[in-house]
């Protein structure tokens, strides 16, 4: 005893200082664990930190202008159209079709206003069909033009294309419905200048915006496609289409085939066969128009 102490209260048990070893050894690996997650940054030259910038901005502008996509745009066509969907005019128009919704009915329904984008692929189309302004009745409108709903019975301008269809393809049958769709899966955009309308009010939803719209699908086309058979019947569907280069795709004009001028140069055209003639010609498979 040295005072009231034993001598081995000077010395640390060896339980303990085991307990103190360990504890040390862990703190080291902890730090060389921590030391090792650490990823050295490399050194960006100007060029490359500006790129990112770039690149940065480039994404937010398109995540943003995705965000204004609107119902039932097609992926490919979202693709092609999405700075559209972006822009002032079309966020305008879409606030003011969502209005008329509340106060009208407005036709086609929300989920068919583009109907005419799920068809196909935007890279498989091969035709384009331009249209005014959609049908105003229960059912009819449903986001391709000149189509109805079935059981709708074909309206007037319709009637006449399928006479003319009789008399130019072979075989060719008039259906007893008005549904095109089966067109559309084939590449034949089928669309309109103006895509919605109020219940039996014709061209109540024009120049609210929806031509500045369908103008830049026209152009988009235009520019990224070749070899497109544009058929453009009537003074509007010529005037929409004066656009397109002549040098890269191929057009065909007659009036229109409502009742009120069908007779006038409409009848006879063989706009149906001609098309397919092109095709055949640029080497790709031709419309079969049968296919309803």
């Amino acid at each position: 005893m040295i005072g009231q102490k034993s001598i081995t209260s000077f010395f640390t048990p060896k339980s303990k200082k085991r307990n103190l070893d360990e504890d040390a050894k862990d703190d080291v690996k902890k730090q060389k664990k921590e030391s090792s997650n650490v990823i050295p940054s490399p050194s960006l030259s100007p060029e490359q930190l500006e790129r990112i910038s770039a690149n940065k901005k480039a994404a937010l502008l398109k995540l943003a202008a995705h965000q204004h996509v609107p119902e039932g745009v097609g992926e490919s066509w979202t693709k092609a159209l999405n700075a559209e969907f972006g822009k002032p005019y079309f966020k305008s128009l879409m606030s003011f079709v969502n209005e008329e919704r509340k106060k009208h009915t407005v036709y086609p329904p929300t989920h068919q206003v583009f109907t005419w984008t799920q068809m196909c692929d935007i890279k498989d189309l091969k035709v384009v069909i331009l249209g005014q302004d959609p049908y105003h009745g229960p059912n009819q409108a449903h986001g391709l033009c000149f189509s109805v709903q079935r059981p709708v019975p074909p309206p007037p301008s319709l009637i006449n294309m399928y006479k003319e269809l009789a008399s130019d393809i072979e075989g060719f049958q008039h259906p007893d419905h008005g549904n095109l769709t089966g067109w559309a899966k084939q590449g034949v955009l089928l669309l309109n200048a103006v895509l919605t309308v109020r219940a039996h009010q014709a061209n109540s939803h024009k120049d609210k915006g929806w031509e500045i719209f369908t103008d830049a699908v026209v152009q988009w086309l235009n520019t990224n496609m070749e070899g497109l058979v544009f058929i453009l019947w009537g003074a509007y569907a010529q005037k929409k289409g004066a656009v397109i280069n002549k040098k890269r795709h191929h057009v065909l004009q007659a009036v229109h085939p409502s009742p009120l001028s069908a007779h006038r140069g409409f009848f006879g055209c063989k706009h149906f066969s001609k098309t397919n003639e092109l095709l055949s010609k640029s080497g790709k498979e031709p419309i079969d128009w049968k296919a309803l």
